[in-house]
């Protein structure tokens, strides 16, 4: 039987620190985003990735700061359909990027920092 996905990420809270860092389209990922990743999240990790890497004003900012907070935002719209939002700053609430999701089976709001 395969393993059902907990997109309640229900086990989050034990991943603190890493044990192991996992390269994945050339970002270092940590033990906790692996298992976000695994339960049903990998296109909201895979997509702030490919923002990252390849949008040209993310590329301008990270070349004089580190630092990003990814935000995946959840929201139900007018007939009760969850929609999301990922949503990218600078670690003092300016945002640099945003991408919306007309539907997600997500069920739990993220936040994320690449650094």
């Amino acid at each position: 039987m395969e393993k059902q996905p907990d997109l309640e990420l229900k086990a989050l809270n034990q991943f603190y620190g890493t044990q192991q860092y996992y390269r994945y389209m050339g970002v270092l990922l940590t033990d906790g985003i692996r298992y976000i990743m695994e339960n049903g999240y990998s296109w909201f990790v895979t997509d702030a990735i490919a923002v990252i890497v390849a949008h040209p004003k993310i590329r301008q900012y990270l070349q004089n700061d580190d630092f990003l907070t990814i935000r995946l935002k959840l929201n139900k719209d007018k007939d009760g359909h969850t929609t999301a939002d990922m949503i990218m700053e600078d670690g003092n609430y300016n945002e640099l990027y945003r991408q919306h999701y007309d539907i997600t089976d997500a069920k739990r709001e993220l936040k994320l920092f690449y650094t």
